[in-house]
């Protein structure tokens, strides 16, 4: 794809920012939106984007810029996850359907209460797969900050859902 055609670039990248979004709202019509609106930053902005840089890591850069711009927003938004939003599963144990639910809500509340920093590193390292060098470039922040970052959220999260039995 050449530098010329940022609509084709970006379009190739939209599940990767899904999943980022989605894995720092929590919500898929949130993240759905901070998609859009990054991508309409992006091409207004698309004069100041370098060639030479990884399209990725600009893209994560304003996904998660654009979050933490509406953070107070969201923060009044928030909600907890319903159950009754999670879809049935069809010819399985009820029990088994109440325990996968129970642990999803835990893990859901335990990423919830990671600090953004850490949350936005484990999003990208652990769900959508970057290198740490990778990860940094898309934050901006050194990579031993990457690492000391996911080490903490990966530390708070065992102990989060070892604490709920989980």
């Amino acid at each position: 794809m050449s530098h010329t055609d940022p609509r084709a670039q970006i379009i190739s990248l939209l599940p990767r920012l899904r999943r980022f979004a989605s894995g720092l709202t929590h919500d898929g019509h949130m993240a759905d939106d901070l998609v859009q609106t990054a991508c309409l930053k992006a091409l207004e902005r698309w004069h100041q984007y370098q060639a030479d840089t990884s399209l990725a890591s600009w893209m994560f850069r304003i996904v998660q810029t654009t979050w933490l711009d509406d953070y107070r927003t969201r923060q009044r938004q928030k909600t907890d996850t319903d159950t009754d939003a999670l879809p049935d599963i069809e010819g399985e144990d009820g029990r088994q359907v109440v325990e996968r639910r129970s642990d999803l809500r835990a893990v859901r509340a335990a990423l919830a209460q990671l600090p953004d920093d850490q949350r936005a590193v484990l999003m990208l390292v652990t769900v959508d797969g970057l290198s740490y060098q990778e990860a940094a470039l898309a934050l901006d922040i050194p990579m031993g900050t990457v690492m000391s970052r996911l080490s903490r959220a990966r530390i708070r999260l065992a102990d989060a859902l070892g604490r709920q039995g989980a």
